[in-house]
């Protein structure tokens, strides 16, 4: 009877070890998890803070949200791509690019204007450079994190409508984004420019990249 006492004592005590190194073991695995997700959270909160300091954005703003409206806000968009692709110089940095911009914005208005007289329409347009907050938004299969950026904005009318947009730099804006697929060559071209987890962040568009940049990946 004393052995079965001291057999049946000796596997509770087992028993609470074991519970015990169990639920530390929990315990540690929940504190491993949040640690990581606060190193992910700010890995990712870095990366947007220094790719919106490294790319100029491109929008263009529609009076409202009716077929005419947008159909003229796309109009407008592809006049000012094709003055931008023949006079914004191809080798221009961030800030040549935006100095470019600044000081051709009379230019980019009338241009804009120009086009919407031909379709027979008397908004006025208006072109600024802006810093400023945008939500996230999706080109083609490269994504840009919400946040602050500077971005070339021009506003048709009222500019209650949906909004065009591209990333002019580095640039995309020449790219067919229609087909949802952004050409390797400017990806590489990103990816110069970019930061290693910028560059990540824009391109993880499949499950298996946001995995990869948000839980570590291959280091």
């Amino acid at each position: 009877m004393k052995n079965n006492r001291y057999y049946i004592g000796k596997r509770k005590k087992e028993a609470i070890c074991l519970g015990i190194a169990l639920l530390c073991g929990e315990l540690l695995t929940g504190f491993l998890l949040v640690q990581r997700g606060m190193l992910v959270e700010a890995r990712a909160r870095r990366a947007g803070q220094e790719l919106s300091r490294e790319v100029l954005r491109f929008h263009v703003l529609a009076d409202s949200d009716g077929e005419a409206d947008q159909q003229r806000k796309m109009e407008v968009k592809e006049a000012l791509l094709d003055y931008m692709e023949g006079e914004l110089p191809q080798e221009a940095n961030l800030e040549e690019t935006c100095s470019w911009v600044r000081d051709n914005l009379d230019e980019l208005e009338r241009t804009a204007e120009e086009t919407l007289r031909e379709a027979g329409c008397s908004d006025e347009a208006r072109a600024e450079l802006v810093r400023d907050y945008f939500p996230e938004k999706t080109y083609g299969d490269v994504t840009f994190p919400e946040g602050e950026y500077t971005a070339l904005r021009v506003r048709i009318g009222e500019g209650q409508g949906h909004n065009w947009w591209c990333c002019l730099y580095p640039s995309l804006c020449f790219t067919d984004a229609v087909t949802a697929h952004v050409p390797e060559e400017e990806k590489e071209q990103l990816g110069r420019v970019l930061g290693e987890d910028e560059y990540e962040m824009i391109t993880a568009y499949s499950d298996f990249k946001v995995k990869w940049f948000f839980f570590g990946g291959d280091r």
